[in-house]
């Protein structure tokens, strides 16, 4: 492998190929150096999700931890993302280290590193520990000893924090209004998400229909993602059962969420931050910000307008969320991929949250998810989002960042009034569309990312966008 480069999420790569016992050691050591310098104290939680090998990366790499004198507590079952973050700050421990590829395809693998506030880590950190790790390639640099000997030295430990998470969702989340709900649709997608999403439910009554819930690290031939085009089986379900009221399912590593409406109709996560965020405002009566990514829609930024309430845009990341949720400055924040959390929560995504907020609001409310959007929409305007994958000629994507540095006066008709580049080239229209052009770091692709009031019009501007892309 010639380079270890860590994306928004950590570090991914394929298993067998550059996602390998070797690899994993040198990035663990890595981050026992990084902690080091920076004398962190505590401890690192070690945890994994239900791919391949999942189990073993983390007990190799608590081998290096253990000899570089860092305590372990490695979980001993796959454990969901959020719920790694809440033990990390329960302990007080000075990070923590996931194998996760979150909803990426079963061939990939990855270590995410979090910090000891919790959050997926800042790029300052994540670079200190790249250029650690890259220093150490082709060598035999890092240190080691057996299960056995750490275990001798009380370097490791292993728990289970699922009840103590779960005890603590309980003063979160009122699970009566829950039981208003009817029967609950559950597919926690072959994930982590098992004995999370479903036991809370069960435990109190809760008629569920529950799919897809033992452990395969192939996810049903499909990325652990729970969008509308990997879960068929799932909007069946739910359209085939009246007596459904709700689907709600998490991805692989349950730091994702996916909603289905009671006839099945698959909501985007977009609307689902927008109703949360009324919801948690104008009935639970919580007072702060809210934060949503540069590509989520501005949906959010009217109902903030409509309550009051200020708001942040950052780069696409959680990291910069969740450093607001650590800070207690905002309500909610999410991105258009489906992850959020709230305050005095996590400062990472949790699917498993969302998810129960989401029953939580349809049954206090005693009304459907479209039903409550439809009421949003006569209260703040209608917002309608969209975003596709284009691929770019070598020709394209050489000239593409001139491309966006000569951007036009106007777009599909609209006078372009505001340039956002915190993260890509954001053009915000006269008539309140905007589209966002983000190059991917891997890949001939640029995500294209649009929204406007109507799909007529947005068809217009998606249009407009790529031909912009692809001609100029």
């Amino acid at each position: 492998m010639s380079h270890i480069t860590f994306g928004t999420s950590g570090w991914r790569g394929i298993l067998c190929e550059d996602f390998v016992f070797e690899n994993v050691k040198i990035v663990t050591q890595a981050i026992a150096d990084h902690l080091h310098a920076a004398g962190e104290k505590g401890g690192v939680v070690i945890g994994y999700d239900s791919r391949f090998m999942g189990d073993s990366f983390a007990k190799e790499s608590a081998r290096v931890l253990a000899a570089s004198n860092v305590k372990c507590f490695l979980c001993s079952r796959d454990t969901p993302t959020p719920v790694i973050a809440f033990e990390i700050l329960r302990r007080k421990a000075a990070g923590g280290i996931n194998f996760t590829a979150s909803h990426n395809p079963p061939e990939y693998n990855g270590i995410k590193f979090s910090p000891s506030w919790g959050g997926p880590a800042l790029p300052e950190t994540t670079k200190d520990i790249e250029r650690r790790a890259n220093e150490m390639l082709n060598e035999v640099c890092y240190r080691e000893i057996s299960l056995e000997q750490a275990h001798k030295k009380g370097l490791l430990e292993e728990i289970d924090p699922r009840e103590l998470y779960l005890a603590d969702l309980e003063t979160k989340i009122d699970f009566d209004a829950i039981r208003k709900v009817g029967a609950i649709a559950v597919n926690p997608l072959y994930g982590t998400g098992r004995g999370y999403l479903d036991a809370p439910l069960r435990s109190r009554g809760v008629d569920i229909r529950v799919i897809n819930d033992h452990r395969d690290p192939y996810f049903g031939g499909f990325p652990p993602e729970p969008a509308e085009k990997y879960i068929p089986d799932f909007i069946s379900l739910v359209k085939s059962d009246s007596a459904i009221k709700l689907g709600i399912a998490t991805d692989g590593d349950a730091d994702r969420f996916g909603i289905v409406d009671s006839d099945g109709t698959y909501i985007e996560p977009n609307y689902i931050i927008a109703l949360l965020l009324d919801y948690l405002v104008r009935v639970r009566k919580i007072s702060g910000g809210v934060a949503r990514s540069v590509a989520t829609s501005h949906l959010i930024d009217a109902v903030a307008r409509f309550h009051g309430i200020e708001l942040f845009e950052t780069p696409v990341g959680f990291k910069y969320i969740g450093e607001l949720i650590s800070q207690n400055r905002i309500v909610i924040g999410g991105e258009e991929s489906a992850g959020l959390s709230i305050k005095g929560h996590v400062p990472e995504k949790d699917g498993i949250l969302a998810c129960f907020l989401v029953a939580e609001m349809v049954g206090h409310e005693g009304k459907s998810v479209g039903q409550l959007l439809e009421e949003l929409y006569s209260r703040v305007g209608r917002f309608i989002t969209k975003r596709e994958n284009i691929t770019l000629s070598p020709e394209i994507e050489e000239v593409f960042a001139e491309r966006v540095n000569a951007l036009p006066a106007e777009i599909a008709g609209s006078k372009v009034e505001q340039v956002i580049r915190i993260d890509g080239t954001k053009l915000v229209l006269s008539d309140g569309s905007w589209i966002l052009f983000r190059k991917s770091g891997t890949e001939p692709v640029v995500r294209l990312y649009g929204e406007s009031s109507s799909s007529g019009r947005l068809n217009e501007v998606m249009r407009a966008g790529r031909e912009f892309i692809l001609n100029g």
